[in-house]
């Protein structure tokens, strides 16, 4: 369902493009790789100088490579095009910092602490949330999921909050409800 029309005529100023990928690796390990992309619509002007109309104001890349139980086990990060030549991407070694933090509870918090603020990129800080969402999503359907856990994604959104209609449907067996909701034909699919 597309967003409504626009209440106003508009014109385009900005265009930022975040494209995640994820890969199972020949060795068992998992390949999550982001870029992300800042373009302006129109000539910037930066400290640095003026950018044309379609010429990348940012262009940076994370990847992190994961375990089975998601623990990051090798980190990369690149800048191609920043408003600083020669200063922006003097941080990108500092995103190794992320090997040996585990993505579950707790992920955010300590990359903000790791890597946030003065201690590293703003887009590249938040490219590392984004790749840890993915993540879940690539290793998802992998057969990696162990039936005797509670599913990672039961509360963690509204619609999958532990007394919701879909969980009782989908995954009965950890539904926290009240009301009798019939299991779907095939519950706890994982």
């Amino acid at each position: 369902m597309p967003l409504p029309d626009p209440t106003s005529p508009r014109k385009p100023l900005h265009r930022r493009t975040i494209d995640i990928r994820g890969w199972k690796r020949d060795d068992g390990l998992y390949d999550i790789e982001g870029h992300l992309l800042d373009r302006k619509e129109v000539d910037f002007k930066l400290a640095s100088g003026v950018r044309a109309p379609g010429e990348p104001i940012h262009s940076m890349w994370l990847r992190i490579t994961v375990d089975a139980k998601l623990h990051i086990v090798d980190a990369a990060a690149s800048t191609d095009a920043m408003p600083y030549e020669n200063e922006c991407d003097r941080i990108t070694p500092d995103y190794r910092k992320l090997v040996g933090l585990a993505i579950r509870p707790g992920y955010t918090q300590r990359v903000k602490e790791l890597l946030g603020s003065v201690r590293g990129c703003t887009h590249l800080t938040e490219l590392a949330g984004s790749l840890a969402t993915a993540a879940f999503q690539t290793l998802a359907g992998q057969g990696l999921q162990d039936p005797e856990r509670k599913p990672f994604q039961i509360d963690q959104c509204h619609a999958l909050a532990a007394d919701a209609a879909v969980v009782a449907r989908y995954y009965p067996r950890w539904y926290r409800g009240t009301e009798t909701i019939a299991p779907a034909a095939e519950p706890d699919h994982h």
